[in-house]
């Protein structure tokens, strides 16, 4: 009988030593990644040997090209005020949520803030990106950054068709980053928490709220490292804290949250 243990408890051994190897390596991996995005970055791909022209960018030449992003008839306007422009840099950056969180049948002017939601939100960096990445392919180079949503990380009910809108670019900008990585462009999905922004009605940044300064500083560093990121460190835990819970777990948080949000909003406007 020992000697037939033997052999059992010689491989069980293994087993525990390649397993304990292995979760090191992962770990040490997952600490060096972290170091190289977080404290290294790589802003240089935003630089401008990516081209003389961004939509938004310091320190380079800017052109404005005035739309209602809400209409679906104004892509004709941008193609041409985009006729050539060498745009190195993309950024997918406009965005409408709703007003306060709300039952999906309850949300005022539904039919409405159904068309400005599709249309601002999806609509948009589907046609802008369909307009500027036939470029990038010809240079053989160019940068995508298509502003998503933690919302679009996990359904957030009450914000139903917001987090589906902020899915959609999330999904859309990783099957593009697929498709042209190997024609040298980048495509980043980013999916920042709240940062203190008017559209987020947070005017003071805390630590885990950063000002849109410190995001995009932040976010920059993260460009060629990931495709897809929260763009900020403090983000980045959170993210993976609600993406550890049990779906229930997370329901039950998100929910709670957002009926609080309803309820104060509707008791400051006396609607309920």
């Amino acid at each position: 009988m020992e000697d037939r243990a033997l052999p059992a408890a010689g491989f069980l051994y293994w087993v525990g030593a390649s397993t304990v190897a292995y979760l090191a390596l992962r770990a040490s991996y997952s600490l060096f990644r972290a170091f190289q995005v977080w404290c290294v970055g790589n802003e240089a791909w935003v630089g401008p040997r990516r081209g003389e022209w961004a939509e938004e960018k310091f320190k380079v030449e800017t052109r404005t090209i005035a739309v209602d992003f809400s209409l679906d008839d104004i892509y004709d306007k941008i193609k041409t005020g985009l006729s050539g422009l060498e745009i190195g840099v993309l950024v997918n950056n406009v965005g409408m949520s709703y007003e306060y969180p709300e039952y999906f049948l309850e949300v005022p002017d539904l039919d409405n803030t159904i068309k400005k939601l599709i249309n601002i939100n999806i609509l948009s960096v589907c046609k802008v990106t369909h307009l500027v990445l036939p470029g990038m392919v010809e240079r053989s180079k160019g940068v995508i950054l298509n502003i998503s949503s933690a919302s679009g990380m996990l359904p957030v009910p009450l914000l139903t068709v917001y987090s589906a809108t902020k899915a959609f670019v999330d999904f859309f900008s990783q099957c593009l980053h697929e498709e042209y990585k190997s024609k040298g462009i980048f495509v980043q999905s980013v999916l920042p928490f709240f940062v203190a922004t008017k559209m987020s009605k947070i005017r003071k940044p805390t630590l885990d709220k950063p000002s849109a300064e410190t995001f995009v500083k932040s976010a920059f560093k993260t460009v060629g490292l990931e495709s897809r990121t929260n763009g900020y460190l403090i983000h980045s835990l959170m993210g993976s804290i609600h993406a550890s819970l049990p779906r229930w777990i997370y329901f039950k948080i998100v929910i709670g949250l957002n009926k609080s949000l309803r309820n104060r909003y509707l008791k400051k406007t006396k609607k309920n």
